[in-house]
C-alpha cells in the first residue's frame, strides 16, 4: 500500500503539472502563429511559463530588430512606421496578441508573417 501511495504522489507532484500545462515543448518550434500565441499567453501557473514568455518576447523583438537592420540606409524598404514615442514593448505585445486572436485565419502561418501583418496594418508607412 505504501508503494502505491508513493507512486501516486510522484505522479501528482511531478507529472500532472506537465500534463496540465497549456504550453508544450512542441510550441517552442514556433512553426505556426498558433504555437507562438500559446507561448505568449502562457499562464503563470504553467510549468514552462518563464521559458514561454521569454521565448515569445525574444522571437518577436528579434524579428523586428532584424527588419530594422535590413530596412536601414538609402536602399532600405520601410514597411512599418511606428509612432513617436513608441508604445512600450509589453503594450505592443498585448496589441499583437489581441490582433492575432481576432485574426485566427493566420494561425497556421509562420509567426513572423503574422507579426508583420499586424505591424503593417497597425503602423503603415505613409
Amino acid at each position: 500500500m505504501r508503494c502505491k501511495t508513493s507512486r501516486l504522489m510522484f505522479v501528482l507532484v511531478f507529472l500532472l503539472p506537465v500534463v496540465a500545462g497549456a504550453v508544450s515543448e512542441k510550441d517552442f518550434e514556433a512553426k505556426t502563429t498558433e504555437e507562438m500565441i500559446r507561448l505568449c499567453t502562457a499562464s503563470p501557473e504553467d510549468p514552462l511559463y518563464h521559458q514561454a514568455i521569454n521565448f515569445c518576447h525574444g522571437y518577436l523583438v528579434g524579428a523586428f530588430h532584424y527588419y530594422e537592420a535590413t530596412s536601414m540606409g538609402p536602399a532600405g524598404i520601410k514597411l512599418v512606421c511606428p509612432p513617436h514615442p513608441r508604445p512600450s514593448r509589453n503594450t505592443t505585445f498585448e496589441m499583437f496578441i489581441d490582433w492575432a486572436k481576432a485574426h485566427r485565419e493566420y494561425w497556421n502561418e509562420p509567426p513572423v508573417e503574422t507579426e508583420f501583418r499586424f505591424l503593417m496594418e497597425k503602423w503603415p508607412c505613409k
